[in-house]
C-alpha cells in the first residue's frame, strides 16, 4: 500500500508518498513564514498550512500519478504547542499563536508556583510556548476572542479537520498542551482547573496510530482520492520522527535538528523530571513514552545567518567546513526564539560575541552552528541528570544535511552521531507509518524499524577536547546576560 504523510512544521509543510518498503516514491513541500507582530510573538493564520497541504498535495498527483492512486491511507505530524483557536462554525477566530512565541511568560510563571506536583503530572513545568499558558494570555489580553472559542486544536490536527470534517488530537499533541495527564493519557482535571479552561473546548483523545474519520466525500473527489481512505490521528512532531527513526524502544535516542531542535529518548514508562527542565511526554504509539530535552532554536539559526549575510544556507555551510579545526574567539548564543532546556527563558536572544576586526563571515557561521551545538550539549547533561543514558543518537532534520554540523554535535556530546537514507522528509514519514499502522493494525515493531544509515560520526577527540573547553564560557555569556535580556524585552515592550 501507499500511505501519504502530511509534516506541517514552522516554516514549510512537507507531504509524502511511501510505500511498504518505507521508501519515499516522491515528496513535495510548500515554504512559508511565522508572522512576528510584537517583541515574543510569533504567528501564522492557519488558512496557510491548509493552503500549504492542498498544494502539496497536488503536486504529488501530478508528479506520481500511479503512486498517488494506491494512496489507502493519510497520516499526520506537526509542530507542537499551537493553540489555533476555533468558534462555533469550525473557522479560526485569530492567527494561530506558535511554539516559538513567548508572550505568556508571565502566564506561566503564575501558572507554574506553588504547582511542582502537578508539572509531575503533566511532563513538565509550565513554559510560556506551551498551549495552556496561551490561553490564559488569551482570556486576559483579548476577552473577546477568548468568549467565542468553541474548541482548541493543534495545527496538525487543523488540517485533519480540514480532511475529515472531524475534531481530534493525539497523545504525543496532547501531551505539549500542558493538559495531559501524561501517565494516564487522559485530560488532566486539575490542569484545566488551574489555567481555568473548560474541557468542553479540548478535542476527545485517540492514539497517533488510531483512524479517526473518513475523508469528507467532496474533498476526497477533489483530491482525487477513494472516500474509503483510513485518516489516521498522527502526532507531534518529535513523537513522529521517532516513529520515522524506529525510536519506539526504550533507550533509543535522536536529534531532530529542524527549524527547532530536539535531543529525545524513548521510553516504555512514564518517569517525569520537570525540575531539570526534562520533557516527559506521550508517544504517539500507544502504552510508550518519551523523554526531551526541547531547544527552540537550531537549524533556524543557520537559516538567519544566511539571511543576514545575503546567501544561501548551503553556501555559508560550505565555506564554514573548508578546514574547520574547532571552536573559535568568536561565540555565538543561538537564542533567536527564546529557549526552552535549559534556560526556560522566552526573552533570551541571540548574540555575537568575541568579535574582532578579522572577524570574517566564515567565522560568525561556524560560531552560529557551534552555538547550537554547545546547547545540545546542555541538553544531554539535562537528560542525564535525570536519569537517561545516552550512547549512540540518530540525527534528522533539514539540519543533518551537514557533514560539518555532525561533525560538531558529535564532539560537543563526546557521542557518536549516525544519520540516515532519507533526506528532510523524516516527520512526513513517520506521519505515513502512523497511517499504516491505522489502515493494517500491525504490530508497531513490524513497521518502525531504523531506516538505512548514511553514515556515523565518531567524535574526534581533538575536536571533542576543543569543545568541552568552549562550554564554560558559553554558559557563563548566557549568565552575564540574562538580566540584559529581560530589561531590552521589557523595554521594547514599552515603546
Amino acid at each position: 500500500m501507499i500511505a501519504l504523510g502530511v509534516d506541517c512544521g514552522t516554516s514549510a509543510l512537507k507531504a509524502a508518498l511511501v510505500d511498504d518498503d518505507g521508501l519515499v516514491v516522491a515528496s513535495a513541500s510548500r515554504v512559508y513564514q511565522p508572522d512576528h507582530p510584537h517583541p515574543l510573538w510569533s504567528e501564522q493564520d492557519p488558512e496557510v498550512w491548509r493552503e500549504a497541504m492542498f498544494a502539496a498535495i497536488g503536486d504529488l498527483k501530478r508528479d506520481a500519478p500511479k503512486a498517488f492512486g494506491a494512496v489507502a491511507a493519510i497520516g499526520f505530524s506537526g509542530q507542537m504547542h499551537g493553540a489555533v483557536t476555533l468558534g462555533a462554525d469550525d473557522r479560526p477566530l485569530r492567527p494561530a499563536i506558535l511554539h516559538n512565541d513567548g508572550r505568556a511568560f508571565t502566564e506561566a510563571r503564575e501558572l507554574g508556583e506553588g504547582r511542582s506536583g502537578l508539572a509531575a503530572v503533566t511532563g513538565v513545568k509550565p513554559m510560556a510556548g506551551f498551549t495552556a499558558p496561551k490561553l490564559m494570555w488569551l482570556r486576559a489580553h483579548e476577552p473577546e476572542i477568548y468568549a467565542r472559542i468553541a474548541c482548541v486544536l493543534l495545527p496538525k490536527d487543523y488540517l485533519r479537520l480540514a480532511l475529515t470534517g472531524e475534531k481530534r488530537t493525539d497523545m504525543s499533541d496532547a501531551a505539549g498542551t500542558w493538559w495531559l495527564d501524561e501517565a494516564q493519557r487522559r485530560w488532566c482535571p486539575k490542569a484545566l482547573a488551574a489555567t481555568g479552561v473548560v474541557a468542553a473546548i479540548l478535542p476527545p483523545l485517540v492514539e497517533g496510530s488510531d483512524a479517526v474519520a473518513p475523508l469528507k466525500a467532496d474533498v476526497a473527489d477533489a483530491l482525487g482520492l477513494p472516500r474509503r481512505t483510513v485518516v489516521a490521528a498522527g502526532g507531534g512532531d518529535a513523537a513522529v520522527g521517532a516513529v520515522a527513526l524506529g525510536a519506539i524502544s526504550p533507550g533509543e535516542a535522536f536529534i531532530s535538528l529542524g527549524t527547532a531542535t530536539q535531543l529525545i529518548v524513548a521510553s516504555d514508562r512514564y518517569r517525569s523530571a520537570p525540575e531539570k527542565l526534562v520533557h516527559s511526554f506521550a508517544h504517539a504509539l500507544p502504552q510508550r513514552w518519551y523523554r526531551m530535552a526541547a531547544m527552540l532554536n537550531g537549524a533556524g539559526a543557520l537559516a538567519f545567518a544566511a539571511r543576514l549575510f545575503g546567501r544561501e544556507v548551503a553556501e555559508i555551510e560550505r565555506e564554514a567546513a573548508d578546514g574547520y579545526r574547532g571552536p573559535g574567539e568568536a561565540m555565538f548564543l543561538p537564542y533567536l526564539s527564546g529557549e526552552r532546556t535549559p534556560h526556560d527563558d522566552p526573552r533570551a536572544r541571540g548574540v555575537f560575541f568575541g568579535l574582532s576586526q578579522a572577524s570574517s563571515r566564515v567565522d560568525l557561521t561556524r560560531a552560529v552552528m557551534e552555538g547550537v551545538a554547545l546547547s545540545l550539549a546542555e541538553a544531554r547533561e539535562c537528560l542525564e541528570a535525570a536519569g537517561d543514558s545516552i550512547g549512540r543518537v540518530g540525527l534528522i532534520g533539514g539540519g543533518a544535511g551537514s557533514a560539518l554540523w555532525t561533525r560538531m554535535i558529535a564532539a560537543a556530546l563526546d557521542r557518536e552521531v549516525t544519520r540516515y537514507r532519507g533526506g528532510e522528509t523524516w516527520g512526513a514519514i513517520g506521519a505515513a507509518r502512523l497511517a499504516r499502522l491505522a489502515a493494517t493494525r500491525e504490530p508497531p515493531e513490524s513497521v518502525c524499524k531504523p531506516p538505512p544509515i548514511l553514515d556515523v560520526a565518531p567524535p574526534d577527540p581533538a575536536l571533542a577536547a576543543a569543545f568541552a573547553a568552549s562550554r564554560e564560557r558559553f554558559a557563563s555569556l548566557y549568565r552575564a546576560l540574562k538580566p540584559e535580556f529581560s530589561k531590552a524585552v521589557a523595554a521594547a515592550e514599552r515603546g
